[in-house]
């Protein structure tokens, strides 16, 4: 009968085996959702406004008929996607919205079908605090600056395959964090997704400090660093790289080059006013020759100003500065681990994040 699955709460619900369903309708799960969940809608996304609507227009009892009509013929479909999403005994791990009808009413089809299922207690909205909760606490966090080009997150990927702890803000947001950042990359999440997206990746790195980052704006695209990450980013301990202008340029030709002339006119002109006329002119006529070296120079400029602009915001002074000339990403890594300055922010970084 609806109601008698067990409900946990959101770490033992997360922490257990088996697939994730989110029955809340589709436009709900495209917002955000666990990452990994499958979406199993009991509600269209029109059929969710009518319930809504006869709820508060003809009360619970008028609601609850309306759902039962409109979810009678979807009963065996339902079923079959049940059983598709069951993994042997492993119990399936239900939630809607609150936890309530729409995911009780589903664990009934799965026990008809004597398939095991687990409810996670609260629903989505119970997970969207944990998610918030999870950026307040306090993290062991490292952060990788250096300027634009000089590879960051090819740098922090190596730091990642010799065992570092790491936790890439910018692939996460499918986005490299500048005008250009989202060329030839999926589209964005939403910034509720990235929140649910960051917050896994933190609590999967629990207890294995320190957690590279790399330095970012505020900003990642469209995407949002939540508040209490992002203030514990400018109090953690800093390391910025650096690498000669030919090195950066050369990277940056190797990421964009191949991107089209039109995309990268289109990106170089979102930010103009804030190149100037001149560079912006002298940008564009660089592209429209496939010039790409000279572009990226004519840009360089206005993105070292931004960098050290926001350098300059930080509440905790660079913690050591590495010149990396020549050294591809895993030699970099190696170095970068194995220098004991960046040890020692390491400890400091941990030992604040535990006071």
């Amino acid at each position: 009968m609806p109601g008698a699955s067990p409900s946990l709460p959101v770490d033992a619900f997360l922490s257990n085996a088996g697939a994730v369903v989110d029955v809340r309708s589709p436009q709900e799960f495209i917002q955000g959702h666990i990452p990994g969940a499958h979406n199993l809608p009991l509600f269209s996304d029109e059929e969710r406004a009518q319930v809504g609507t006869c709820y508060k227009q003809a009360g619970r009892a008028a609601a609850v008929q309306l759902g039962l009509e409109l979810v009678g013929p979807k009963l065996a479909s339902l079923a079959r996607s049940l059983n598709k999403l069951a993994q042997g005994e492993t119990p399936l791990r239900l939630h809607c919205w609150r936890g309530g009808m729409r995911s009780s009413s589903v664990a009934w089809l799965a026990s008809t079908l004597d398939l095991p299922v687990l409810l996670l207690d609260g629903g989505y909205k119970a997970y969207r605090h944990w998610v918030l909760a999870t950026f307040d606490q306090p993290w062991p966090l490292l952060i990788l600056g250096g300027r634009t080009g000089t590879g960051k997150t090819d740098l922090l990927l190596a730091l990642q395959k010799q065992g570092a702890a790491v936790v890439d803000l910018e692939g996460l947001a499918h986005h490299r964090g500048s005008s250009f950042g989202g060329l030839g990359l999926p589209e964005q999440p939403s910034t509720e997704l990235y929140e649910n997206r960051l917050a896994t990746a933190l609590q999967s790195l629990k207890g294995h400090g320190p957690i590279w980052l790399e330095a970012e704006s505020a900003q990642v695209g469209r995407c949002r660093i939540p508040n209490g990450l992002w203030r514990q980013m400018g109090k953690a301990p800093a390391v910025e790289i650096q690498r000669p202008l030919q090195e950066r340029v050369d990277q940056l030709v190797a990421v964009y080059g191949g991107q089209g002339r039109a995309a990268l006119r289109e990106a170089t002109e979102r930010i103009a006013r804030r190149l100037g006329p001149q560079r912006t002119a002298a940008a564009l006529e660089a592209i429209d020759r496939s010039d790409w070296p000279g572009a990226c120079e004519q840009m360089l400029d206005y993105y070292d100003r931004c960098y050290d602009h926001e350098l300059s915001r930080r509440e905790r002074p660079v913690q050591a500065c590495l010149d990396l000339a020549g050294m591809e990403p895993r030699v970099a890594a190696l170095r970068l681990l194995q220098d004991p300055t960046c040890a020692l922010g390491a400890s400091t970084g941990a030992a604040g994040a535990d006071s």
